[in-house]
């Protein structure tokens, strides 16, 4: 059964998320989405928040980012009735594969997708998390349209307004949503 969106906001959401000060570096206000997950209540919200938003958009399979969108992604797929795909950090899928990598703030990073993922021409929601620099969103949606599928639309629990990630990944015409935006990475 479905949490209509109206019965729950989605402020309650980021809410849930634990906030850790200077984590993983000194500066940065980590958002945790465990607390969301490990309470059937607030995952089911955010599950059905996405259901909501993509059950009529002729959706041919999620593809989630390594590795918390491989949570929200595969419960989305599953209510969605469609195919999963995982987009992994380099090296760890076992089939052909094709790759994308990605500046980090501090170095580099890539990720893979195994090359018969999907169909051509098929309608991709591309999720993960949060949106900070956009870097591996941007990755996950160029692997995808490489392979021949449409980006429907990126997704993600938060984007920090703060940072360039959002504005990075609409400039290179890569729809996103997002559930709630906030100007908070950094400690106040």
């Amino acid at each position: 059964m479905l949490i209509h969106p109206e019965v729950m906001g989605v402020e309650a959401l980021f809410e849930k998320m634990r906030k850790i000060p200077n984590w993983p570096e000194e500066g940065i206000l980590f958002h945790d989405i465990t607390p969301i997950l490990q309470s059937p209540q607030y995952f089911r919200l955010l599950v059905d928040l996405l259901v909501y938003r993509y059950m009529d958009q002729k959706v041919d399979v999620v593809a989630g980012l390594d590795a918390r969108g491989f949570i929200i992604g595969a419960a989305l797929a599953y209510q969605l009735n469609v195919g999963f795909v995982p987009i992994r950090k380099k090296g760890k899928l076992p089939f052909e594969t094709v790759s994308q990598s990605y500046a980090l703030e501090y170095g580099e990073a890539t990720v893979e997708m195994h090359t018969d993922a999907f169909h051509s021409g098929a309608r991709v929601l591309l999720v993960d998390d949060l949106v900070a620099t956009g870097g591996t969103m941007l990755a996950g949606a160029e692997l995808i349209r490489r392979l021949g599928g449409e980006v429907l639309e990126a997704a993600a629990i938060l984007e920090f307004t703060d940072l360039p990630g959002g504005k990075r990944i609409r400039d290179a015409g890569v729809p996103l949503f997002t559930l709630y935006q906030n100007e908070g990475c950094m400690p106040k």
